[in-house]
């Protein structure tokens, strides 16, 4: 029985120390979505911060889509999905690009929304908030993944290594 037990302490120890090292999903309630001119044609620049009291998790790729497209724009280099921690308070930053200066093709839309999280409803942006007044031209959108600096996800976005 001595084993038994000890050995269940381990089991119920080790799932408490899992469970203390990955914080919770972020609430949608408890970040702020923002989103801007992203410097050169066809890029944006988006933003999370963690409002809330504690440490949670959003994934680590934004998810970005466009109004009236299917799809979202798709991680730069391919990636799959993560946690990304946000301290209270702390931003994550990402890039978008929804097109390559002077293209002509793909779709022109009004509008493009970011969610932090796949699980979120996320915020619409109208074009013209994100630099874009002409219409935000679609065609093989990408997006890095969350970075600490906007620097850092500017260059991501430049080097296409998310």
């Amino acid at each position: 029985m001595r084993l038994r037990t000890a050995l269940t302490t381990a089991v119920v120890t080790a799932a408490a120390a899992t469970a203390l090292a990955a914080p919770a999903a972020c609430q949608e309630k408890d970040l702020r979505v923002t989103a801007g001119p992203g410097g050169s044609q066809n890029t944006a620049r988006i933003s999370v911060v963690n409002e809330g009291g504690r440490a949670c998790a959003v994934d680590r790729i934004p998810t970005v889509t466009f109004r009236g497209l299917d799809g979202s724009a798709q991680p730069v280099p391919p990636s799959t999905s993560g946690p990304y921690v946000l301290s209270p308070g702390e931003h994550g930053y990402a890039a978008v690009r929804t097109a390559a200066p002077g293209t002509t093709e793909g779709h022109v839309v009004r509008s493009l929304s970011v969610a932090a999280d796949p699980a979120h409803y996320g915020v619409t942006f109208a074009a013209s908030a994100v630099g874009m007044a002409d219409g935000i031209r679609v065609w093989e959108p990408v997006t890095t993944l969350w970075h600490a600096s906007r620097g850092a996800a500017d260059r991501a976005l430049s080097a296409g290594t998310g």
